[in-house]
């Protein structure tokens, strides 16, 4: 698959679903491997949630390093620097954000979410996906329930069978979107989680679908059935 034809895809899902933005083309690119020519550094700051949004919502293509990443825990999710100790101990999210009622249950989500090895990534791309100029790892669908019903039965139009998936309302957007898709090489659904939600444009009636490169042409070919 080349550009131009994950360009065709991006305009596919747009106007085949009738999704409000974009859907955003995510790339890693491994510890050590340059970053491809013509794409700029952001020169902003902010959390792998809102660059996505802002990918989504603006149409822009750039790349960041994780001195960009102002969400340690993302970043680090996807191998740019490390996960936080507070994080990996589980006391960020039982005793800073209260989502648990233990220790244990906060630390056993932790130990089961989706991450990459610490410092295994050098720059993450991000791109509306009609108009990447690479071709990426992961691409991100945005939207309503129903939207997602549909690509779901895009997914199992070719295969059958039932679609599986794994959340658990926290580091949706990167470790739910991006890490577990890239991981795995399989679809995935996922809520959003309150940062998604609190920092970025994610709105009370979105889901996320993660689509791995490698299945993007399949979910394509089934949407084009399923929304003729």
């Amino acid at each position: 698959m080349d550009v131009k034809e994950v360009n065709h895809h991006g305009h596919e899902l747009i106007k085949r679903l009738k999704i409000r933005a974009s859907p955003v083309a995510v790339k890693l690119i491994p510890k050590g491997e340059k970053i491809p020519e013509g794409i700029g550094k952001t020169e902003e700051d902010m959390t792998h949630c809102q660059f996505v949004d802002k990918v989504r919502k603006n149409r822009e293509e750039f790349y960041t390093l994780n001195d960009n990443q102002m969400c340690k825990v993302g970043a680090g999710a996807m191998g740019l620097g490390s996960v936080p100790e507070n994080l990996v101990s589980g006391e960020l999210y039982y005793k800073e954000f209260e989502l648990f009622s233990t220790l244990g249950a906060s630390r056993r989500t932790v130990d089961m979410t989706p991450t990459l090895p610490p410092n295994s990534t050098e720059a993450i791309l991000y791109s509306p996906l009609e108009k990447t100029s690479f071709i990426p790892d992961v691409i991100m669908v945005f939207g309503s329930p129903k939207q997602m019903m549909l690509l779901t039965q895009a997914v199992m139009y070719g295969i059958g069978g039932r679609l599986e998936t794994s959340f658990s309302g926290a580091q949706s957007v990167c470790s739910d979107g991006v890490v577990q898709v890239y991981k795995e090489g399989k679809v995935g659904v996922t809520i959003g989680c309150t940062g998604s939600r609190a920092y970025a444009t994610l709105t009370d009636d979105e889901m996320i679908m993660g689509i791995p490169i490698e299945l993007l042409a399949d979910v394509v070919s089934g949407l084009k059935q399923v929304c003729p």
